[in-house]
């Protein structure tokens, strides 16, 4: 029985059935945002307090990325296997429980423990969030709501800014996970009227249950909407389940993509973005001035996301990711230079923002879209994975490049790195900008066939 989901899912107007899906799935990725935000906020207090050191700030930071690798990798496995469903849910639970626990943390080493498990939980939504609503958005939109729930995400930054600057003054720095494990715990009550993907249930040969959900999606966007179009015809290439999907010549040059991408940017987050309160700090800034210097810089997050949902479908994955990274390099080349105390959050708020549209480019977009339904999150998982586990150690080779060339040290690093990633995309990228999800998984990796956006070159898998 061919369901052939995707493309009766890819002929559906927008409709409150889509934007409820990308509510319910951005608003508990918004959470964990905040969480991974935490640290902006929180190692800044706990270090002027004397309840860590730079090493153990450090480790908090290191840690995290560990679980965050771990979940990664785990949640791609779980997922393809179990379903997306399952995958999103447990994990919203697992970081939740765990800020719980690190708001009561006796000592630096119980909240870094802590901090592990909410890494777990961490990972795997942010490889489980995006993939999910990837498989529910027809192409023509698809970049747009998956860069809106990018700007879920990163809001985080500024709000969880904004809390520290306003909570953590009067009531310490144990009130943000509180705020963040109560919010997480509330959103996994209402996720659970999240649908399953059909695309998935279809992959996996459980054909009627994704007959049943389709004829229920098509229902509700016909009432709203009116009689729908005929879908294209089902795909006549079926890909495999198996791992060794992903051992094709093609495949791997999309994992070796997938995972560059997502090094250059964890480390630009966690290696510039996340210490700026610690820098502000070493540098004899108060705890206050600080925040609010990051809390300005911060806004650079969601305005960056913004941009890259709206132009992504517009100009095109590729170019938008190459120019982003080339803006983001002159910025970071100008800031630690900058010493007007006018000037510096405004030049700081340029370079957050080009990062920002990356973020959205690069995690809501490019890479679920690189790899086909049947092995999308262990793909997606696989390429996190490098990327987490590349920066497990950024924390400490941050604080020795600042030791020994402050802020200048640390900038040169992401510059190179973003020259890297320019290189990588322009010769080895594709652009999935506007084609159905099983178009792209075809498309092939050769250079002459993946310029063209809305093209349609001959498929081979």
């Amino acid at each position: 029985m061919s369901v052939n989901a995707g493309a009766r899912l890819d002929r559906l107007p927008l409709s409150q059935f889509h934007r409820r899906i990308m509510r319910l799935i951005g608003i508990g990725m918004f959470f964990d945002g905040f969480d991974i935000y935490i640290a902006s906020t929180v190692l800044g207090t706990t270090l002027k307090s004397g309840f860590s050191t730079m090493g153990q700030n450090a480790l908090f930071v290191s840690i995290t990325f560990l679980g965050m690798m771990l979940g990664s990798f785990g949640t791609g496995f779980l997922g393809d296997r179990f379903g997306r469903r399952f995958t999103y849910q447990a994990n919203l639970a697992l970081f939740g429980i765990a800020s719980l626990a690190s708001a009561f943390a006796p000592t630096m080493a119980f909240l870094i423990v802590c901090r592990f498990f909410m890494g777990l939980g961490l990972g795997a939504e942010n490889v489980v969030g995006y993939s999910t609503l990837a498989e529910f958005v027809p192409p023509a939109a698809r970049g747009r709501l998956q860069g809106w729930m990018a700007t879920f995400v990163v809001t985080g930054l500024p709000v969880s800014a904004l809390l520290g600057l306003l909570l953590v003054p009067s009531f310490g720095w144990r009130v943000m996970f509180v705020v963040g494990g109560l919010g997480a715990l509330v959103v996994w009550y209402l996720r659970k009227s999240l649908p399953e993907s059909p695309r998935w249930l279809e992959s996996v040969g459980r054909s009627a249950e994704a007959e049943a959900l389709m004829t229920s999606i098509e229902k509700e966007v016909s009432a709203e909407k009116g009689a729908l179009s005929a879908p294209s015809a089902a795909p006549t290439v079926a890909v495999s389940r198996s791992f060794s999907t992903l051992m094709t010549r093609q495949m791997l040059v999309r994992l070796f993509v997938g995972s560059v991408v997502l090094v250059v940017i964890n480390t630009l987050l966690y290696g510039f973005v996340t210490w700026l309160p610690t820098f502000f700090v070493s540098e004899g800034m108060t705890i206050a001035k600080s925040l609010g210097f990051a809390l300005l810089m911060s806004f650079g997050a969601p305005v960056g996301a913004s941009i890259g949902a709206l132009t992504a479908d517009r100009w095109g994955r590729k170019p938008m990711i190459i120019g982003a990274s080339a803006i983001a390099a002159i910025f970071g080349a100008i800031y630690p230079f900058v010493r007007d105390p006018v000037l510096l959050p405004i030049v700081g708020l340029l370079l957050v923002i080009p990062i920002y549209v990356l973020v959205a480019l690069l995690f809501g977009m490019y890479v679920p879209e690189l790899f086909p339904t049947e092995v999308r999150l262990r793909a997606s998982g696989i390429c996190n994975t490098f990327g987490r586990g590349a920066t497990i150690g950024t924390p400490f080779l941050v604080v020795s490049l600042y030791s020994q060339y402050g802020v200048l040290g640390v900038l040169t690093m992401m510059i190179a790195l973003l020259a890297i990633q320019i290189l990588v995309v322009a010769f080895l990228g594709i652009e999935s900008s506007r084609r159905a999800l099983e178009e792209v998984s075809a498309v092939s990796t050769d250079p002459a066939s993946a310029q063209r956006p809305g093209g349609l070159p001959k498929a081979s898998l």
